[in-house]
């Protein structure tokens, strides 16, 4: 097994993680007091240079991300992503319930870095948990000069206030959160201007993932070369993968970016359960393609995934052994699209309804060959045309399930 030794997940077991005073206690914070030190363009080539990429799905290059932030705006803000709804991840929350200071000194240098003076960190609203210790975390942060005026006697200055989604998926999208945050219906703004343009309030805004700003403590205190180390050659750092489906040991596991899915279920997931054997995989979320149990020795990395048809996405694996059906799997996935759809553009509205029809006859043994055909159809007119990425995410699992599985879906088809 790896001996790979936790970086993110250095924190998450040991007693009373989530206190400041524990933090303290194994060298929290220690990174933010050099980043003051540092001039901010200093700390973005640093983050440039270690090749970390987002974390929260589209794994856009961090310090890129940062550099386009505008240097001579008079007011910008930072926005934490902690809306994590994506089906099969369960990263975020871990780190937020169990160590949400590494996330807020991150928070803390990304602001330093950007020139933004407020903060706001937007979090799912069934993270009852997440909440209290954002809460708690940003107010002992206050308490010991971490956050406020005049940082650590930095002078630099920095507010963060925490703020509830009301569950909606659509909202992890940046500008539907940006428009939630706003006291506005969650939904996608159209892009260009970005939110690195105008944001918040017409204000250019960073908006950053959980996992993401985690990084940031430790490449600044341990160095840029220290992290494009570890990784893929466009694949850099540590990454936390979660695990679950049919599995015997689901649960979040941290490696190097690179390591072989194979691993990662065998060695780290226990291995699939009652000795069975791997059927199909989901390697980056519910959004991103299904692959079958022939690519099991890709390595989980971002160039890799994309050879083999598929994403990285949120790094969240989903297993399913030799005993599943694929259409009531497909058909799951698209119900919960359908349900998420914010209804803003035709092609998710309508499409999304129609092929869910569709997959609920054919689950049910009433559809015809004719469903399956304009399944697909609506699904290959949905991909990569609507407003936002939501309606290609909701038609990769149908055309991938398809192009694997047809077999299992002309197999529901009644017979005359």
């Amino acid at each position: 097994m790896s001996q790979h030794q936790p970086v993110l997940l250095a924190n998450v077991h040991r007693p009373d993680s989530e206190k400041i005073s524990t933090y303290l206690r194994y060298g929290g914070y220690a990174s933010l007091r050099k980043a003051l030190k540092m001039p901010p363009e200093t700390i973005i080539a640093q983050v440039k240079a270690s090749g970390l990429k987002g974390r929260g799905g589209a794994g856009f290059p961090t310090g890129t991300k940062w550099d386009f932030m505008p240097k001579d705006a008079p007011v910008k803000y930072l926005a934490v992503n902690t809306d994590e709804g994506e089906p099969g991840t369960f990263k975020d929350r871990l780190i937020v319930e169990r160590d949400p200071h590494s996330i807020l000194e991150g928070v803390i240098i990304s602001a330093y870095a950007i020139g933004a003076h407020r903060a706001f960190v937007y979090i799912r609203g069934e993270f009852f948990l997440g909440v209290k210790r954002w809460i708690k975390a940003i107010s002992d942060a206050y308490q010991h000069g971490y956050l406020g005026r005049n940082i650590l006697g930095s002078g630099f200055d920095l507010d963060v206030s925490v703020h509830r989604g009301a569950g909606a998926y659509i909202c992890g999208e940046e500008t539907a959160m940006i428009e939630s945050l706003e006291g506005k219906r969650g939904v996608p703004r159209a892009k260009p201007p970005y939110p690195a343009q105008s944001g918040l309030w017409g204000k250019p805004t960073l908006v950053q993932n959980v996992e993401t700003l985690a990084n940031i403590p430790h490449i600044i205190l341990r160095g840029a070369k220290w992290h494009s180390g570890i990784g893929t050659k466009e694949s850099k750092g540590v990454k936390i993968f979660c695990v679950s489906g049919h599995v015997n040991r689901p649960g979040n596991f941290e490696l190097p970016l690179g390591t072989r899915l194979k691993d990662i279920i065998y060695e780290h997931a226990g291995g699939v359960r009652m000795g069975r054997s791997v059927k199909a995989i989901i390697p980056g979320g519910a959004s991103t393609p299904i692959i079958s149990a022939d690519r099991i020795s890709t390595p989980m990395a971002f160039e890799t995934l994309k050879a083999a048809g598929t994403a990285l996405g949120t790094g969240a694996i989903i297993v399913m052994d030799e005993t599943t059906d694929m259409v009531e799997v497909v058909r799951r996935i698209t119900r919960f699209f359908v349900h998420e759809s914010c209804g803003n553009c035709l092609p998710c509205r309508v499409g999304g309804k129609h092929m869910l029809e569709h997959l609920e006859k054919l689950a049910a043994g009433t559809g015809t060959a004719r469903d399956i055909e304009d399944l697909e159809y609506i699904a290959q007119g949905i991909y990569g045309r609507t407003f936002c990425p939501m309606g290609t995410g909701m038609a990769e699992p149908i055309l991938s399930g398809l192009r694997l599985f047809r077999d299992e879906f002309e197999g529901k088809v009644k017979s005359n």
